[in-house]
C-alpha cells in the first residue's frame, strides 16, 4: 500500500481523541474559514453520519468551531473553541442530518456576516485528511493539501482556459482541477490545486476575466494561509 502523506502513516498533531472526528474537523472548520474570508457572524454547523451520533463525546463540535476560529490542530484553545467564539461575537446553531450520499463524518457549515453567506460541506477521510465536498451548491472534490483557488464564473466556453493559462503565464503549476456546474449557461465553479500559492497579481488578473463573479484563494499549507 502506497501512503499519500504522513498524515496517512502517523496522522497530524492534534488536539483530541481522533484524527477524523477531531482533527480532519478542525480541518474542514479551517478550510471553511479560509474560503468564507472572514470572521463568520454566523455559523450553522451540521453533522451527518457518524459525526451527528458521536460529534459531543468526541469533540467534534469544539473541533468545527476551533477551525472557524482558525486554529491548527494542536492549538490548546480548541479545547474552549465555542465559548472563545461566542465572546467574540459568533452565533453558534448545531444541528444534525442524514444524507446517504455523503460521506459518514460529514459537516456542513452555513457561514454568515452582513456582506456574505457560503455554505460549504467537507468530509473528514481519515487520518487528519479532509475532502472539500460542496460549495454553494456545487459539487467539488479538493483536499486542502494543495492552495486551492475557486472560481465562480458563468459557464461560457474558454473560461477553464482563461484561467489555465493565467496560472501557466505566471509560473503556477495546477496539480489537480475540477469544474461543476448548475446547468448550461448558468452558474459554475472552476477549482484549481496548485503546487505554488497564488500571486495576488494572477488572482487580481482572473478576478477582471469578463463572466467572472468571484474568486477565493484559500491555503493552509502554510501557517498564515490566505483568504
Amino acid at each position: 500500500m502506497r501512503f499519500k502523506d504522513v498524515f496517512s502513516i502517523i496522522g497530524p498533531s492534534m488536539v483530541g481523541p481522533s484524527s477524523s472526528h477531531t482533527a480532519g474537523a478542525v480541518r474542514i472548520g479551517r478550510a471553511a474559514r479560509r474560503i468564507f474570508g472572514a470572521f463568520p457572524e454566523e455559523a450553522e454547523i451540521i453533522f451527518y453520519g457518524s459525526f451527528a451520533e458521536t460529534y459531543r463525546g468526541h469533540g467534534t463540535d469544539l473541533a468545527v468551531v476551533g477551525g472557524l476560529m482558525d486554529y491548527d490542530t494542536d492549538d490548546m484553545r480548541i479545547r474552549s473553541s465555542i465559548e472563545l467564539a461566542e465572546a467574540a461575537g459568533m452565533k453558534l446553531t448545531f444541528k444534525t442530518a442524514q444524507n446517504v450520499a455523503f460521506h459518514p463524518n460529514t459537516v456542513m457549515l452555513k457561514l454568515k456576516d452582513g456582506q456574505r453567506e457560503d455554505t460549504i460541506a467537507g468530509a473528514s477521510i481519515g487520518g487528519g485528511s479532509v475532502e472539500m465536498l460542496r460549495v454553494n451548491g456545487f459539487d467539488v472534490k479538493f483536499t486542502m493539501n494543495y492552495p486551492v483557488l475557486l472560481v465562480f464564473h458563468d459557464d461560457v466556453p474558454g473560461m477553464v482556459a482563461h484561467i489555465a493559462r493565467i496560472l501557466e503565464g505566471g509560473g503556477v503549476n495546477i496539480a489537480y482541477m475540477d469544474v461543476d456546474r448548475k446547468g448550461r449557461g448558468g452558474d459554475a465553479i472552476t477549482v484549481v490545486e496548485s503546487d505554488e500559492v497564488v500571486p495576488a497579481s494572477l488572482i487580481a488578473h482572473i478576478e477582471g476575466l469578463e463572466s467572472v463573479r468571484r474568486v477565493v484563494f484559500a491555503d493552509l499549507t502554510s501557517k498564515e494561509g490566505q483568504s
